[in-house]
């Protein structure tokens, strides 16, 4: 179980940029902390574009000194160009948390809905209700890229409060080793 962690969740994007924030008490209880969505559409200049971003999650990350960073990860869909603007702005968003110490954590989106709804097809609006749900907030309908955001630090708290996450995390063979012991033959 984790224990005093804040979470920020981004659901990145060159568009609209949506940021969530938990904080998980000494119980390992989640808690809303804040969360809003980045306009960007107003802004023509891609570079200028990453720049408020990297600015933003500064901003936020020495506001409210997450110890995580959780992100989603960028997906292929029918324009090769969607996945080139969303890394973009997952880098960006990535190296201000960085900068500011925060680890980061990269979650597909159908991992976080699967891990709030119970469904990886889930829609924004399920995702939304069962993150107020949870949470124990009301969410306004402008606020859906934020309630993904919410979602993402949702579904790094659950990920990292699981039992089963220490014992089959994907990680090195350093770690399984250290978890292993007794798996491993000289």
């Amino acid at each position: 179980m984790i224990k005093s962690r804040t979470i920020l969740g981004i659901d990145p994007g060159t568009n609209l940029l949506g940021f969530g924030i938990v904080r998980v008490d000494d119980a390992g209880k989640p808690h809303y902390v804040d969360m809003g969505v980045l306009d960007l559409r107003k802004v023509d200049n891609i570079y200028e574009k990453l720049r408020i971003i990297f600015d933003k999650v500064c901003a936020l990350c020495d506001l409210h000194h997450p110890h995580d960073l959780a992100i989603e990860s960028p997906f292929y869909g029918r324009n090769a160009q969607v996945i080139f603007k969303l890394g973009r702005a997952q880098g960006a968003a990535m190296t201000a948390a960085l900068t500011r110490d925060a680890e980061v954590y990269e979650y597909a989106p159908r991992k976080a809905k699967q891990a709030i709804c119970g469904n990886g097809a889930a829609s924004k609006e399920q995702v939304a209700l069962i993150v107020e749900k949870t949470l124990g907030i009301s969410i306004d309908a402008k606020y859906l890229d934020a309630t993904d955001a919410l979602a993402i630090a949702m579904c790094h708290y659950y990920e990292m409060s699981s039992p089963l996450a220490a014992k089959s995390s994907g990680g090195s063979w350093e770690k399984f080793i250290a978890n292993n012991p007794d798996r491993v033959k000289p």
